[in-house]
């Protein structure tokens, strides 16, 4: 008599004369490799990323303040994040969950499109809080590498989204990997103030003027073949490793993967006005160099 605990297919198979374990899950994994019955899924290796969101307060509600009037519906950046994930990061907090702003710091997050989908820096008693909110723990920031600075350094602030975590979901073999190039944005005509041009996952190229008020932002690097006057990001998801390139620096703003300087202060008469770069420090204290460009 048929074994109810077998699909119908597997007990088709069976009158073959295929032999079987006691295992209905076992044989139906058995089969669908041996190409008698197609396969429900396949497990295959992807890539995340992940924006991390560093907080560096124990106050929730000043976290979700500062979020709002950020990239908040009426905040400074509305449309920066596209229901992004993000890591929310507890290393630099005592926080402990459950939390009574919780709901609070939630809500702001989802007003600003971003969706929580890990945590780290928690004690495991609230990290089994998170859990059971459906996050999941994300492995601890790496550490780099330090080499002794040998370059002029600007004083920089920093803000929340600074990081990529790059997350593997599923073990595979480096054949099942994929890869999908970002093609580079070209921007032609000059950007006028209060214009925004963003190339999501990729870099930005401006071939005319960037006028003050103006904003570039680019995941990746931003070239300017033109006087930049307005504000450039370039690292937006965390590339500390963006930089940005004028051929005249006056920039309003400037920023790399979060750390930014504005110009109420001067940049120095070797790189004002003229060709130059902008990029993170190598030593791990995330300065911000500008240095000329030398032909």
């Amino acid at each position: 008599m048929p074994n109810p605990a077998y699909p119908e297919s597997l007990r088709a198979v069976k009158l073959r004369g295929d032999k079987f374990t006691s295992n209905p899950v076992k044989d139906l994994f058995a089969a669908a490799s041996s190409g008698a019955v197609p396969a429900a899924f396949e497990l295959k290796s992807a890539q995340l990323t992940l924006i991390a969101l560093v907080l560096k307060t124990d106050d929730l509600a000043i976290a979700a303040a500062e979020l709002n009037k950020s990239f908040g519906p009426k905040g400074e950046s509305p449309d920066f994040f596209d229901t992004d994930g993000v890591v929310i990061d507890f290393t630099h907090t005592g926080i402990r969950l459950p939390h009574t702003q919780w709901e609070l710091f939630s809500k702001a997050l989802s007003a600003c499109k971003l969706v929580p989908m890990a945590v780290r820096g928690l004690d495991p008693e609230s990290l089994a809080v998170a859990q059971r909110l459906g996050l999941t723990e994300a492995p601890p920031e790496p550490r780099r590498v330090t080499a002794p600075p040998n370059q002029k350094t600007s004083p920089v602030a920093s803000v929340p989204a600074v990081e990529v975590v790059a997350k593997p979901t599923a073990p595979t073999s480096p054949s099942a990997r994929e890869a999908v190039p970002v093609p580079t944005m070209v921007v032609t005509k000059p950007l006028r103030s209060g214009q925004k041009v963003y190339a999501r996952g990729g870099d930005l190229v401006v071939l005319a003027m960037v006028n003050r008020g103006a904003e570039v932002i680019a995941d990746g690097n931003i070239h300017v073949y033109a006087p930049l006057r307005g504000k450039a990001m370039a690292g937006a998801r965390g590339n500390r490793g963006a930089r940005i390139f004028a051929l005249c620096m006056e920039p309003e703003l400037v920023s790399i993967a979060g750390i930014y300087r504005t110009t109420e202060r001067e940049l120095e008469s070797d790189v004002l006005g003229k060709p130059a770069q902008i990029r993170l420090s190598d030593d791990g204290k995330e300065k911000l160099i500008i240095e000329a460009l030398k032909s």
